[in-house]
């Protein structure tokens, strides 16, 4: 996926927004008010996604591009690098799992209020 591809696949989920709160290049997606995808703009190189703990350590055993989150807490995000050897429907499995895991995450009166699409 590039860019373009991934911009669109976050953006039209429920209660995503886009935000650039730590420089002018990082863009953050966040739902309802939290992160679970950043990227590069200037160098959309990689993904950095929230992941369960026990999934990211089997991720990265066993892709090369999937490492520990580049300025992330290690166990709960990782680096997905989009030129390597996790293909697009990986990619895609991985950018909803991060956000469901912040979504589930949220308060049920939030969730209730906007139910998933």
């Amino acid at each position: 996926m590039n860019i373009e591809e991934v911009y669109l696949f976050c953006s039209q989920k429920t209660g995503v927004s886009e935000h650039f709160p730590f420089d002018h290049k990082t863009l953050v997606f966040k739902v309802f008010s939290k992160m679970f995808a950043l990227i590069d703009v200037e160098q959309p190189d990689a993904i950095n996604l929230k992941c369960d703990p026990e999934r990211a350590l089997l991720l990265r055993e066993t892709h090369h591009g999937v490492r520990p989150g580049f300025h992330m807490n290690h166990k709960h995000w990782n680096t997905v690098l989009l030129s390597s050897d996790v293909d697009n429907h990986l990619l895609k499995e991985l950018i909803d799992h991060s956000y469901l895991l912040v979504y589930n995450g949220l308060p049920k009166k939030i969730q209730n209020e906007n139910p998933l699409r």
